[in-house]
């Protein structure tokens, strides 16, 4: 867990940076061609309002659009945009893992009771099996004592009938 929340953080912050570039270059690249040196600075006064009063430089439209330079100001709103994104998203993952962490708790906690229940249960059954065993063996028991018994009553009773007839 140590490992993958700095690699996803420079991550993040890989992939910020590739964004900041591409957003930079979309404004220049939807101006129109046939406009003069004087109207992107007018075109980029809206696009950014939050700008201080600095000077854009003049682009001209026949070359290839420039990556434009950001001022310090600006650049330390990004970073500070940044670093409220990558809290918010650090956040976000310390809250998903102490439900995480919650979620294993109680999943640890109901395992372990549905062991003990099982454990129970096995004993139950082992009770139960050993009292049918028992219950058999007393079945058998009084199973021979009846059959001695009308074994003896048997023999008596032949016994005397022979000897009467002798």
């Amino acid at each position: 867990m140590r490992v993958v929340v700095p690699s996803l953080l420079s991550l993040l912050l890989l992939s910020s940076s590739a964004w900041a570039v591409e957003t930079a270059t979309q404004p220049q690249a939807a101006a129109p061609t046939g406009t003069t040196a004087t109207a992107p600075p007018t075109t980029q006064k809206p696009a950014t309002p939050a700008q201080p009063a600095a000077k854009p430089a003049a682009v001209k439209l026949n070359q290839p659009a420039p990556i434009m330079e950001l001022t310090p100001a600006q650049i330390a709103q990004k970073k500070a945009e940044e670093d409220a994104r990558i809290k918010a998203l650090v956040k976000n993952q310390l809250t998903r893992m102490q439900q995480l962490e919650k979620a294993n708790l109680d999943a640890l906690a109901q395992n372990q009771a549905l062991q003990l229940k099982n454990d129970n249960l096995n004993v139950q059954v082992q009770v139960l099996q050993s009292e049918r065993s028992a219950q058999i063996f007393m079945y058998g028991a009084a199973t021979m004592g009846v059959g001695v018994l009308i074994g003896f009553l048997l023999a008596g009773y032949i016994y005397t009938k022979r000897r009467r007839q002798w």
